[in-house]
């Protein structure tokens, strides 16, 4: 019975939220000397200022961009090559990643010159973004249920945290300050999958997007203080996870509870039902 009540909830509020979230910004680097970047096809830098293209960039060669004189150059032997702009976006001329830090994104780079420092931001579809964020907060091997709970929790803080991060240009950092996130360096099949399969679905209370906080751990119950404020569907439960060590603040959804309950049987509505009380689902309407 609780499974059909939990679905009845979604169909629900399908058509009441019209949020738009088609896509969304996260902080890759922050105020930093320098940035290697590039394409694993043919791309182009393009200036957002008139957008022509001021590069044109090679698949799989790194290029290292620079602050100089108030604009971004690229640094090559010694050498400095002013792009002649403050802010470009970075993209595969078809389908393919953009890379930054290391890793490979999915969609395009931002990169702002921003006093001598520069900002490097990966402007991404959100279900894509939800992608390099479940392997990275979640091990892959876990149950898909709790895998599950972890893509619907993570989409729905993002949701309800987008313009966090706004004085850097970008919505929320790709670290604990916010979400670790990996990009499609860090991707599994079994993740996505769980992406997949609650494609757009979310939190609510109150016919809002809950603050979905989670954490490994909360040993033994759950707390109910966010930070000094006190949340409406945040109550302190028995946590599932007495069998590991407290890590983390202990709020909202114990990610190791989530998947011994997974493995008791429980599917990732009723697993995050239990952490977070008297919300509902709902799926976004990207229509808008």
């Amino acid at each position: 019975m609780k499974k059909i009540l939990i679905i009845f909830g979604i169909l629900l509020f399908n058509t009441l939220l019209s949020q738009p979230a088609n896509a969304i910004k996260i902080g890759i680097e922050t105020l930093v000397d320098q940035v290697g970047v590039g394409t694993d096809v043919k791309g182009r830098m393009i200036s957002v200022h008139t957008n022509k293209t001021v590069l044109e960039v090679e698949g799989m060669r790194g290029y290292i961009l620079v602050p100089y004189k108030n604009q971004i150059a690229v640094y090559s032997k010694g050498e400095y090559y002013p792009l002649n702009t403050d802010s470009l976006v970075l993209r595969p001329d078809s389908a393919g990643y953009v890379s930054a830090k290391g890793r490979w994104y999915r969609g395009k780079l931002m990169v702002k010159s921003s006093g001598g420092k520069l900002i490097v931001i990966n402007d991404v579809d959100l279900e894509d973004y939800i992608k390099g964020v479940v392997p990275s907060e979640m091990p892959p091997s876990w149950e898909l249920e709790a895998l599950k709970a972890q893509a619907i929790a993570a989409r729905s803080y993002a949701l309800a945290n987008l313009g966090k991060q706004a004085s850097y240009g970008y919505d929320l950092k790709d670290t604990t300050d916010d979400q670790v996130y990996g990009g499609a360096s860090v991707e599994t099949n079994k993740t996505n999958r769980a992406v997949e399969e609650t494609s757009g679905l979310v939190l609510t209370y109150d016919m809002k997007i809950i603050c979905a906080y989670y954490s490994a751990s909360a040993g033994g119950y759950t707390n109910t203080n966010a930070w000094g404020a006190s949340l409406p569907y945040l109550h302190s439960v028995f946590s599932f996870d007495e069998d590991v060590k407290k890590s983390g603040h202990g709020v909202g959804m114990s990610q190791h509870g989530a998947n011994n309950l997974a493995k008791q049987g429980y599917n990732a509505y009723q697993i995050l039902q239990y952490f977070y009380q008297n919300v509902k689902f709902a799926k976004l309407n990207n229509e808008g």
